[in-house]
């Protein structure tokens, strides 16, 4: 990512990435969700602790060493309970930077595992373009032989177009032995986990695999432009999602709304809009064109065109510029009317004090 912050921790839709992960747990009947850090660990925790779903029992675990994923999820069933290797329970492995795969799926995985009496089940994709990915080879019985990393695919192995994402199901009791089995590759040493799946297969296990209906959900984020091709399928998702709710947007295309926004039925979004944070929009507002409003909560009926405003509260039939910017605090009461080309900050003590222009009574009025 050419970047200081660790990878999970970038940001889609106003939340990052690796929480996204976690809100798709925070909807099944997890048990215990354990995370496996090593850069910057005490980043990626802190973040966690502060901001992950409130529903989920959270364990920390530190990969010292990144001998690859192996080696990551050993370290990774330390922190799940004993209970869960006595009961023959499931491990679900899901990497923190695919942030666009939803519970269903998950759970659609795990019960394809569980009604085939599998010991691992692996999420696959079909692709027209399977270049750069790990491929899927069946053996015989249509099982999963192996998987075939992508930097060694070549003769027959390059026409199949199945991939393996990195999304698994394995039974607690056989993937811990089978991990100390794994031999180390590539100048690293690296402990890599697709290689467990010939490890149970020639052992006889059952292994099996669930094709994935939208190949988008098992997309992985490793450069700021994949970063950008998720941040447009969760915003598509998002904007989808506030539309059937009862939200009117007029260009769905040119709407941004964070996924920590909150909207009510009624509400009318322009083209242009942006809101982040923790804005709130009570039915009946209207907002935008070319708008951008953070942590701000706008009133019932209000219309807020052409603005900018930062931790603000607009009260209820309040009126908004155009080109009018609200510093943080700033409150607009109800029915009042912020004019064109006004600037309003808050003093220390919350009360406004004007910037260039005014609160006016009539927009026609306001300075310019």
């Amino acid at each position: 990512m050419h970047s200081t912050r660790p990878k999970p921790l970038h940001r889609l839709c106003g939340r990052p990435m690796i929480l996204h992960v976690l809100d798709a747990l925070a909807e099944l009947p997890v048990q215990k969700v354990v995370v496996v850090v090593g850069h910057r660990a005490e980043w990626v925790t802190k973040t966690l602790v502060e901001h992950a779903p409130p529903s989920l029992s959270i364990e920390f675990v530190e990969q010292p060493e990144q001998l690859g994923t192996g080696d990551a999820l050993a370290v990774g069933l330390t922190g799940l309970p004993e209970s869960l290797a006595d009961a023959d329970g499931d491990v679900v492995v899901l990497p923190g930077d695919t942030p666009l795969v939803r519970s269903p799926t998950i759970a659609t995985l795990v019960r394809h595992h569980r009604n085939a009496g599998a010991a691992a089940t692996l999420l696959t994709a079909r692709l027209e373009d399977a270049r750069g990915y790990d491929r899927v080879v069946r053996g015989k019985d249509d099982s999963v032989a192996l998987v075939v990393e992508a930097s060694e695919v070549s003769g027959d192995v390059a026409h199949i177009d199945e991939v393996a994402t990195p999304i698994h199901v394995f039974r607690h009791a056989v993937i811990a032995p089978a991990l100390r089995r794994l031999r180390p590759t590539g100048p690293a040493g690296e402990h890599l986990l697709s290689d467990v799946y010939e490890v149970l297969h020639d052992a006889g296990y059952r292994v099996e695999s669930l094709l994935v209906a939208d190949p988008m959900e098992a997309a992985g984020v490793n450069d700021r432009a994949q970063l950008a091709i998720a941040e447009a399928e969760l915003r598509f998702r998002i904007n989808e999602r506030w539309m059937r709710r009862g939200v009117t947007m007029w260009d769905p295309e040119q709407t941004y709304v964070d996924a920590s926004v909150r909207l009510e039925r009624d509400v009318v979004l322009l083209p242009g809009v942006v809101l982040q944070g923790d804005c709130v929009v009570v039915g009946g507002a209207e907002v935008g064109p070319d708008c951008r409003l953070v942590d701000t909560f706008v009133g019932e009926g209000a219309k807020v065109s052409n603005a900018n405003a930062v931790r603000a509260e607009i009260g209820e039939h309040a009126r908004v510029g155009p080109f009018a910017v609200l510093g943080p605090g700033t409150q607009v009461g109800p029915g009042e009317v912020v004019g064109p080309f006004t600037h309003l900050e808050a003093d220390g003590d919350g009360d406004e004090a004007t910037g260039p222009g005014a609160a006016a009574e009539d927009p026609t009025t306001a300075p310019r």
